[in-house]
């Protein structure tokens, strides 16, 4: 049997974080991704898909400390079937997706501005079940700077250009890695 789900969306609430008793780091959110499409008679319609979602051990500590209501992920794991009985006694059931993998997509500006801070180039990472940090891409933006070209020389058509792609120089402490 073969049971893989791979989810793009964003978040529909804050991470809640919880310790189980063996110290491992539970992260619960929800996920809504959204499919549009025509109908036979030319209509739009858009049909929304709200679903639970689990992150366990040090992808769920990185999930709650960078991730935020509206944050663009991508999540990959396995649908589980969850039961348990409410409080007023009744059976209660829903399926959720075990995350086995988390990639958040928000650029490193979408993230600071949520946070009322700002940033400058788009960061993806990657963290698999265990919290391994295992793809950092890091890519430096187009600017318009009136001809001028990412290393202050003069761009050479009046076309617009890819600037050629280079990684910046960063100094961040050990107390700042998150891993």
């Amino acid at each position: 049997m073969y049971n893989k789900v791979v989810m793009v969306g964003n978040l529909t609430r804050d991470i809640e974080l919880r310790y189980m008793p063996n110290g491992s780091a539970l992260a619960k959110s929800a996920i809504a991704t959204s499919h549009r499409y025509k109908t036979n008679t030319g209509e739009q319609k858009e049909e929304v898909c709200f679903l639970d979602f689990n992150i366990f051990g040090r992808s769920a500590e990185v999930a709650n400390q960078y991730l935020r209501k509206g944050s663009k992920v991508l999540l990959e794991g396995r649908l589980v079937f969850e039961q348990w009985t409410a409080q007023d006694g009744s059976n209660r059931s829903r399926h959720a997706l075990r995350v086995d993998t988390m990639k958040m997509l928000d650029t490193k500006a979408d993230s600071q501005n949520m946070s009322d801070n700002q940033g400058s180039y788009n960061q993806q990472n990657s963290y698999n079940q265990q919290g391994s940090q295992y793809n950092n891409q890091q890519q430096v933006p187009q600017q318009n700077n009136m001809g001028q070209n990412n290393y202050g020389g003069m761009n050479n058509s009046g076309s617009h250009q890819m600037p050629e792609q280079r990684i910046p120089e960063i100094n961040i402490d050990d107390d700042e890695i998150p891993f």
